[in-house]
């Protein structure tokens, strides 16, 4: 019998054939250990779908110390704070605060006990009509603390408020600096609250003040008065600053650097003779006394 010619049919044992005769052989299954396992290429990772996308495990928060998380909020200053936290009085979320440097989520809930708010509000807040040579601050060789006249001799409004007890005024600190040679208003509180809004970084109080000036004043000094001055190499933040009459001008400023007012003058060509604070936000001098002071009013606010 004649051997059977060798047709496209018959191919190599290991290969499957491809009737269409245009492609090249594809590998056969191949068992191995009675497991039928093909032969393919490597496929490629899957891709990303649009559920995976951005399924991060979020940020775990920065934790910030509870005491300068409270004075940022304007509930107290941090040196109060950390007192309430010691006397039991701070809770977050509702859990009783008590260890010094604590740290917590920043955008915590935080509250006061009863007897830290009732605390809070029997703090007192004074005004003073500081005069010429006393500091605003720390004594100074020579220079009494304005501090020194907040005495029971020295209440203007004795016979509205109640005679101050000498152990009350006790503990008074400077809300903002007032220089030795400037005279006005002056505000000395117990309230790291009243005091942060006052004068902390954020503080959006105006404050208002009569300078006597010498010398002579251009339109463009008047100008750089206002806005485009710089000290110590920072810009000064806009201020408004017209003639209240020929020889005294009306400053209204957001900030309180030191000697600020004296040190613009002298940049467009003018000497002080005389600088005196007569409003603090909504509060006015007013006809208080050189050298006495007040309570801050219930009524009254900054």
């Amino acid at each position: 019998m004649a051997r059977p010619f060798a047709s496209a049919f018959c191919q190599p044992r290991g290969f499957l054939v491809n009737p269409a005769y245009k492609t090249p052989p594809v590998p056969a299954p191949r068992r191995v250990a009675g497991t039928l396992r093909l032969r393919t290429r490597t496929s490629e990772p899957p891709k990303q779908t649009a559920s995976h996308v951005g399924d991060r495990p979020e940020e775990a928060p920065v934790l910030v110390r509870l005491s300068k998380v409270m004075a940022e909020r304007g509930l107290c200053s941090r040196r109060e704070a950390d007192r309430l936290i010691e006397r039991g009085w701070v809770f977050v979320e509702g859990r009783q605060i008590t260890e010094l440097g604590t740290r917590i989520d920043p955008a915590a809930r935080i509250t006061l006990s009863p007897a830290a708010r009732r605390q809070q509000a029997a703090r007192l807040t004074v005004l003073l009509h500081k005069p010429v040579g006393y500091v605003s601050g720390q004594p100074e060789p020579g220079y009494p603390p304005a501090a020194a006249l907040i005495t029971a001799d020295r209440q203007f409004d004795r016979g509205i408020a109640p005679p101050a007890p000498a152990g009350r005024l006790k503990g008074l600190a400077p809300a903002g600096r007032l220089d030795i040679d400037s005279t006005g208003l002056l505000v000395l509180t117990q309230d790291g609250r009243l005091a942060r809004q006052l004068i902390g970084e954020d503080a959006q109080v105006d404050k208002e003040y009569l300078v006597r000036v010498e010398g002579r004043l251009s339109a463009e000094g008047l100008a750089l008065l206002n806005h485009g001055l710089e000290l110590d190499g920072r810009k000064l933040r806009p201020a408004k600053v017209e003639w209240a009459n020929p020889d005294q001008l009306r400053f209204v400023l957001r900030e309180g650097r030191k000697r600020q007012i004296r040190r613009m003058c002298e940049l467009v060509g003018l000497k002080v003779v005389g600088l005196k604070r007569v409003r603090i936000g909504r509060v006015r001098l007013g006809n208080l006394p050189l050298g006495q002071w007040r309570y801050l009013r219930a009524d009254e606010r900054f």
